[in-house]
């Protein structure tokens, strides 16, 4: 177990966090208000190997760890979680065909995947299939060589401005048995899209429906055999939910750094912020919880690189854990600056916003619980 990072980690933190705080934070508030989705940045990211983090080197990635993404996922998440969060999401859909595509469809994607020339979106959620994700109804019915596919996906990060679509759905029976994974050309005859959504945060990146009219898929963009897409899906999501609560940290951190600022410039009653004891103590409390999630955070990212059978249910732990301490300390940030806290021009409302949907996405944290609860059940027996 590491307690202490290397000298190449604390250079990947750097360079992202470098990378943070001369390309994204200047312009965060900006793209949040015009929801503006900034694949220009995001292809300069690209270009220092965080397209591809963990994808094998043969395809253009950085092979790096889970460790070093959970690293470079909260540095970026300083500038702007939303930002970070859909590099994040982009790069768990590369995994899962890096890891579960034919030596072809590596070749054919990863290369573009990795620069971000081609940038893909995670299709899991529908409408009537949440936390449910089993309960899925898309429909694929092979037809020849090719499966026609019929339904529609919900909340997708990306949708409409991707050129790929990592796509969960239903080739056999009813449940989980009965997924399969599908790698989807954005602008295949039949895929189409609804409004951007109007959301609570998370607006600088679009997020639309996906709806599939008899659109024709080659079975060749098959992941795996038929049958294993929930088992893709969910262990694409292990290193999913490490890199969301990252992003949460990342975020929280930066409203931590500005409270900070904050107290030491504001004065009240004669002194100045930071002199009171009871702020003080707030201070430090939102520090200590940041610290203590982090930690959970890089004990779960070892346990998933060294595949422990654990590897799963610290995920889920940590994710509960730190997506909801993220968005705790970011809340004490704003109540810290006061009214000015509430204006958008201090930056504190905006991560308030973004992160409270971290609880939900990726797995709800009721779920997390569930994950947990189950295995801890399963272990005892």
């Amino acid at each position: 177990m590491q307690f202490a990072l290397n000298d190449d980690q604390i250079a990947l933190r750097d360079m992202a966090r470098s990378f943070a705080a001369e390309k994204i934070a200047p312009h965060a508030l900006r793209w949040d208000e015009e929801k503006h989705f900034p694949i220009d940045v995001m292809r300069e990211a690209a270009a220092l190997g965080m397209g591809g983090i963990y994808i094998r080197d043969d395809v253009g990635g950085s092979g790096l760890s889970r460790l070093d993404a959970a690293l470079i996922f909260e540095a970026l998440a300083t500038g702007c979680p939303t930002v970070s969060a859909f590099i994040s999401i982009h790069n768990m859909a590369a995994w899962m065909i890096d890891t579960f595509g034919t030596e072809a469809q590596r070749q054919m994607y990863l290369p573009k995947l990795c620069t971000m020339e081609l940038i893909a979106s995670y299709c899991l959620t529908e409408p009537g299939a949440g936390s449910d994700a089993a309960a899925l109804r898309t429909r694929a019915v092979r037809d020849g060589d090719h499966y026609v596919l019929n339904g529609q996906k919900q909340f997708i990060s990306g949708a409409g401005a991707t050129g790929l679509l990592v796509a969960m759905v239903r080739t056999g029976g009813e449940g989980a048995g009965g997924i399969s994974t599908l790698v989807i050309p954005a602008n295949t005859p039949g895929v189409s899209f609804g409004a951007n959504e109007r959301k609570m945060g998370w607006n600088a990146q679009p997020t639309r429906a996906v709806i599939f009219e008899n659109a024709r898929v080659p079975v060749a963009n098959r992941l795996g055999e038929e049958g294993i897409g929930f088992k893709i899906a969910m262990a694409g999501l292990d290193g999913g939910r490490l890199n969301i609560t990252a992003c949460s940290l990342g975020g929280a951190q930066a409203a931590l750094d500005k409270s900070l600022a904050y107290t030491k410039e504001r004065k009240a009653f004669g002194k100045r912020l930071d002199e009171f004891q009871a702020l003080q103590f707030r201070l430090a409390d939102m520090a200590i919880e940041l610290e203590a999630a982090r930690t959970f955070v890089w004990r779960a990212a070892a346990a998933l690189d060294r595949k422990e059978p654990d590897a799963t249910m610290l995920c889920a732990m940590a994710k509960r854990f730190g997506t909801d301490v993220g968005f705790e300390v970011a809340n004490q940030a704003l109540q810290l600056h006061g009214g000015y806290g509430y204006l958008s021009e201090y930056g504190i409302e905006k991560i308030v916003r973004d992160l409270r949907v971290h609880q939900i996405l990726e797995g709800t944290n009721e779920i997390m619980r569930l994950i947990v609860s189950r295995k801890l059940i399963e272990d005892a027996r």
